[in-house]
């Protein structure tokens, strides 16, 4: 049942400065006041039981291959994610990060989390558009596109509120929830 009351969406970020936290409540009002929990504070059950999830993690390690949220996530991806039966599950991706100090790795970590739920045999929705940025690189590019939403609440953020709801009218376009 699709977008009916029992369909569960989780939200699920870890933050260090408030700017990731900020982000997903603006994603979680935008899709009717789901409930945001830290990733540290999550169980594996309860990451399970979800039909879907929307996660997002900053970048802080620049230039990492791996653990580069500098949050929760970077252990629970490797010790909590491997263990976790997520085969056909949906997920939305959202990345904060700073495109103008780090230019080169603008919201890699959000690649880094598109790599290891694709490899667990997620499926992901929710690709974005790179341009109205100002950044060089980022590891979060795939086919031209983000993995999902990215934002800037160093340098963009009055546009971070009105981002995340025109990107959860894109889940919902695409069948996400």
């Amino acid at each position: 049942m699709r977008g009916g009351p029992l369909f569960s969406v989780g939200v699920y970020y870890s933050t260090s400065t408030g700017n990731t936290e900020t982000v997903a409540g603006y994603i979680a009002a935008a899709a009717g006041d789901l409930e945001i929990t830290d990733i540290g504070d999550a169980t594996d059950d309860e990451i399970a039981g979800h039909e879907a999830l929307i996660i997002g993690a900053p970048t802080w390690h620049t230039g990492a291959d791996e653990q580069r949220s500098g949050t929760s996530w970077d252990d629970w991806l490797y010790d909590n994610l491997p263990n976790i039966d997520l085969d056909g599950k949906k997920v939305a991706i959202f990345g904060v990060g700073d495109q103008e100090s780090y230019t080169d790795n603008f919201c890699d970590a959000a690649g880094e989390l598109y790599d290891l739920f694709k490899e667990k045999g997620c499926t992901v929705f929710g690709m974005t558009s790179v341009d109205g940025y100002n950044h060089q690189d980022s590891k979060a590019i795939y086919d031209g596109k983000f993995c999902g939403l990215m934002c800037d609440e160093d340098n963009q953020y009055d546009m971070s509120e009105e981002r995340a709801g025109a990107w959860v009218e894109q889940l919902k376009g695409e069948g996400f929830m």
